[in-house]
């Protein structure tokens, strides 16, 4: 029998983790969700062998790991050496996501979306950093329309074109940047290579997957993905169960007790974001407590490998300990390790 949620714990880091810096582990991972900018630092801290919000906080400060619109598309980390070629290979997506939004409002132009990201030039010229309430008065001073909708738009254009990219500003902030002056240029590579590192970056980090899930987690076509799957088919081992092919990385870890384990989840985690499937670690009968049906996901508890209960990511001004609430009431998890599992988190936050 596959134990999946083990398997799925050692390979995404999440038991007994390998890696002490943010920049070698979202290369790890090819991509990290990243819709709640807050969180997903802890998505990447609780990753690493030791970390602390500030350390996640200068890797984005320094470019090494940038936040963007990828794949799905939807907000991600990725690593500053991957940006270009995952832009790439997501930039069709995109931009029919970017119309779809827009679909029954007013269209945009190609013209203003060239004045738009001249704009963006201009201001973010000299290694500025600066957030979308400051670009939005820049441009409302420059004469371009900066409400909410025309900002969604004029951003995501700028970042699928290469314009601007996302790390971190004063405050613990998002703030946007000029690609060009943050990531030195890299050589182009074909779109074979780009679907191999992507393929491999996925399956060896979310190992074990099936085809369906890489689909889902990529973006890709089912014709993309197939063919990504191939090329670094020596890498890949399969194995039927359940009806389906799920393949399994050479690198992958096998080894490893995760008795006792508990972690504190935040809300968009890979761990369920990163599959089509998400009932081997959550039952469906819950998963209106884990996520809504429009795509709404909330802090969950990871025991064991099975998703158990609710957290309460607030701290309150005493330094208590985050509220926690299990699925099911006779389930049973020692005091002890709920402790243990809010002390993680209150120490990664530098309380």
């Amino acid at each position: 029998m596959m134990d999946i949620p083990k398997l799925r714990l050692l390979n995404q880091q999440l038991a007994n983790p390998l890696f002490h810096s943010p920049k070698e582990l979202v290369s790890w991972m090819g991509a990290v969700q990243a819709q709640d900018y807050a969180m997903v630092k802890w998505a990447v801290g609780m990753r690493l062998a030791s970390a602390t919000v500030r350390t996640v906080e200068e890797a984005l400060q320094k470019g090494e790991i940038l936040r963007t619109h990828v794949m799905r598309p939807t907000w991600h980390l990725v690593a500053a050496e991957d940006i270009r070629w995952m832009l790439k290979l997501s930039v069709r997506r995109i931009k029919a996501a970017n119309e779809a939004y827009a679909k029954g409002r007013e269209e945009i132009s190609e013209e203003l979306y060239s004045k738009s990201n001249r704009a963006l030039e201009t201001i973010l010229a000299g290694k500025k950093r600066l957030t979308r309430l400051e670009i939005a008065e820049q441009f409302r001073h420059s004469g371009l329309a900066a409400d909410n909708y025309h900002m969604t738009r004029f951003m995501v254009r700028a970042e699928v074109e290469g314009i601007v990219c996302g790390g971190e500003s004063k405050g613990g902030k998002h703030a946007y940047m000029l690609l060009e002056e943050c990531v030195p240029p890299v050589p182009d590579i074909t779109k074979d290579e780009a679907l191999a590192r992507l393929a491999r970056n996925y399956f060896r980090s979310h190992t074990p997957a099936t085809l369906q899930d890489f689909v889902w987690w990529s973006g890709l076509s089912v014709t993309e993905a197939k063919q990504g799957i191939y090329l670094i088919g020596c890498e890949l081992t399969e194995e039927q169960w359940k009806g389906q092919t799920w393949y399994f990385h050479e690198s992958g870890r096998t080894r490893g007790s995760i008795k006792g384990h508990i972690r504190f989840l935040p809300p968009y985690d890979e761990l369920l974001l990163g599959y089509k499937d998400r009932t081997d670690v959550l039952p469906s009968e819950h998963y209106s407590k884990a996520f809504t049906r429009n795509g709404l996901f909330f802090p969950v508890i990871l025991y064991e490998g099975q998703i158990v209960g609710n957290w309460d990511r607030k701290i309150k001004r005493n330094g208590c300990s985050p509220g926690c609430s299990l699925f099911r009431q006779e389930s049973r998890i020692d005091e002890a390790l709920l402790d243990k599992a809010q002390q993680q988190y209150i120490q990664f936050l530098g309380k």
